[in-house]
């Protein structure tokens, strides 16, 4: 079963939402729109730098703003206007999707998207830019990004009907007029929105510039409107944060696309020197930004490179460090090395499975960009390129780590966290892993179903006892990450890390992908903390099969792959059912199997437990049997164990030399 927002929220969607604060209604008449132009003009000119090259015109008509502003309309539409901008079209008309064409289509009609996850929303037909239909704030967040007018300009670029440049024109004026940046518009001007629609609205002047709708007083709201976001921006500095990027990336865009502002090149320098230092502040030596959620590590390096590009294709690539492009490769890597084996995401913390393959276009331009025969495998489904050559990787600071048993869609892989804090988008979920195995994500982590508005909701999944990992009192941990082993080999990968999540207790998770086939995870409760242990599990939506007798539960899927988590007895031990739920996509959630292996620690001694994690495509689940000596201790830094499987008996373990 999935669960969407309740009846209301459509009942409300279709009679055009809620109103928040701060809409403008009415019309003004001819003459009062001729005076605010006049005052708009007049603003514009006097934030322009008129000595700029090829300004010359409008310099000698400054006294006339009219006149004035509308040579400044036609440089931009001449071969004066040289800046490029990596997103141009000039050359081709472009193309547009069938939902591209739908959302513009739409949008012609005030029905908007805010946030993609919930329906689109007809605005009123004097627009109101506060309209929030549904309990969350992301909506009408989204709704101030304006990702439909992109969608309007590539339809316009396209198919070249004037209705989308005359709507887009209309609308532009519409915000501007209704959003000025105060205490009553704060929904439209969170630094993040901000520097979002910098960033977009420079690819719409481009789209857009020779449109017969683009006239002087659309011009002067546009680029009056684009001063007022880089000033802002200017006082807006979220270092730590991928809202920095954006803020940085908003105001590099605008500094760029108009040096004749004034203040332009005092932007464009804060801008690259924010990126300049937070690519050192923000991605980890590894490669992973430092939120450790892989759909926004996607997303900064988008906004990390942006604003490079520009500069690149612009001339002044220089004036960001030489290594700067070197960590964007590197940041490049992490979706190669922890993604899961058809493309989708661990969806550790804030993050969102996506869908299968959804990289490979990514990975076709990193290919290209930084000449990586690797990424280009990966972009073609093994065509052409070279294979990566590891099945094992370690993103230390990161504390994240994966063991794959090849590079095909069906191949078996275990993705493992345990580091640092990331921030918000970040849970305490240290020692937590996602399985996938023949095209199936076993043990998907549950993600995060919500941001804002539902807030019980959003707790809900970031609880430690709602991930693959141990709690102590079915309490939240705190993040105290170590790695103290990571062994990759030919037919053994050994990862040991531990995590002091609780006063006077660690838990050391040992986890052994044995001949690329299975895992023997060892998890280790050690220091004077007394209390309930509880080892969590999940698995993927669907039937379960548990076997308390024998401390062992199943996936019961009729076709394809299941997995087994079986436990090694111990005195004391109980096999619990737990409320499981995951979410693979905004807003929707769906139960799934949950379980929990409970033990009391009454003293000082630790708690072991081993447990066998098991993928199997056949009718019959492997046996794969563990004994474990009874005089090792929880926390002793030598651990030796025998194994019978399918294969025979082995010896496997470790030692901690540093212990």
């Amino acid at each position: 079963m999935r669960y969407r927002h309740s009846i209301i929220a459509i009942i409300m969607i279709a009679f055009g939402g809620i109103a928040l604060a701060g809409s403008v209604s009415g019309k003004s008449s001819a003459a009062e729109a001729g005076k605010v132009d006049a005052e708009e003009y007049a603003k514009l000119l006097s934030r322009i730098d008129t000595d700029y090259p090829g300004l010359e015109r409008v310099k000698a008509m400054i006294d006339d703003p009219s006149a004035a502003v509308e040579n400044l309309l036609q440089y931009f539409r001449s071969a004066k206007y040289t800046v490029k901008h990596p997103d141009d079209t000039d050359a081709k008309p472009g193309s547009a999707s069938r939902k591209d064409i739908e959302i513009a289509d739409n949008a012609l009609k005030h029905i908007f998207i805010g946030q993609s996850s919930y329906p689109p929303v007809f605005c009123g037909d004097d627009i109101n830019w506060a309209t929030s239909p549904v309990p969350d704030n992301e909506w009408v967040w989204q709704l101030n990004r304006m990702g439909f007018w992109s969608a309007m300009g590539r339809v316009y670029r396209a198919a070249g009907d004037e209705k989308y440049a005359k709507a887009w024109a209309e609308q532009l004026k519409d915000w501007v007029r209704k959003n000025p940046n105060d205490a009553e518009h704060k929904y439209a001007w969170r630094s993040i929105e901000a520097g979002i629609r910098g960033y977009r609205w420079t690819g719409l002047f481009r789209q857009f510039i020779d449109s017969p709708s683009f006239t002087p007083d659309v011009l002067a709201a546009f680029l009056n409107s684009c001063f007022d976001h880089a000033s802002y921006l200017m006082t807006k500095y979220s270092t730590r944060s991928n809202w920095g990027l954006m803020e940085a990336e908003g105001m590099a865009f605008i500094a760029v696309m108009f040096p004749m502002f004034k203040d332009a090149e005092k932007w464009k320098t804060e801008a690259i020197d924010r990126l300049s230092r937070e690519i050192d502040i923000q991605v980890y030596p590894d490669g992973h930004q430092r939120e450790l959620t892989l759909s926004y590590h996607i997303g900064c390096i988008d906004w990390f490179w942006n604003t490079y590009k520009l500069a690149k294709i612009n001339g002044f690539a220089d004036k960001f460090p030489a290594s700067y492009p070197e960590k964007i490769e590197k940041m490049c890597e992490v979706p190669m090395k922890i993604a899961l084996p058809d493309g989708t995401h661990p969806q550790f913390g804030d993050d969102w499975a996506g869908t299968p393959g959804q990289h490979e276009n990514l990975f076709r331009a990193w290919a290209e960009l930084f000449r990586r025969p690797d990424f280009l495998y990966l972009a073609t489904e093994g065509k052409s390129g070279e294979c990566p050559d590891k099945t094992a990787f370690a993103l230390p600071e990161s504390g994240i780590y994966s063991m794959r048993s090849g590079w095909n869609k069906d191949a078996t892989c275990l993705v493992l966290k345990c580091g640092p804090d990331g921030g918000w988008h970040c849970q305490p979920d240290n020692g937590t892993f996602v399985l996938y195995a023949g095209g199936r994500n076993l043990m998907p982590d549950g993600g995060s179903y919500i941001y804002s508005g539902d807030p019980e909701n959003r707790n809900w999944f970031r609880q430690t006892k709602t991930h693959q990992t141990l709690t102590l009192d079915n309490r939240n941990s705190r993040y105290a990450p170590q790695l103290l082993l990571w062994s990759p080999g030919e037919t053994l990968d050994i990862l040991v890390v531990e995590n002091a999540g609780y006063d006077n207790l660690t838990h050391r998770r040992a986890v052994f992908f044995v001949d690329k086939k299975y895992f023997v995870i060892v998890d280790e409760a050690f220091g004077p903390a007394v209390g309930e242990i509880g080892l969590h599990f999940q698995l993927a939506p669907g039937k379960a099969v548990f076997d308390k007798k024998n401390y062992a539960v199943r996936s019961a899927f009729d076709q394809g792959p299941n997995v087994s988590v079986r436990a090694m007895s111990r005195k004391g031990m109980r096999l619990e059912e737990e409320e499981g739920r995951v979410s693979f996509e905004y807003t929707i959630k769906e139960p799934r199997p949950a379980f929990c292996f409970r033990t009391d620690k009454n003293t000082a001694e630790g708690i072991r437990f081993v447990t066998t994690v098991v993928p199997y495509a056949s009718d019959k689940i492997p046996e794969v049997d563990v004994k474990f000596p009874e005089t090792a201790k929880p926390g002793s830094p030598v651990v030796k164990f025998i194994v019978n499987d399918d294969s025979g008996k082995k010896e496997i373990g470790y030692t901690l030399n540093d212990k």
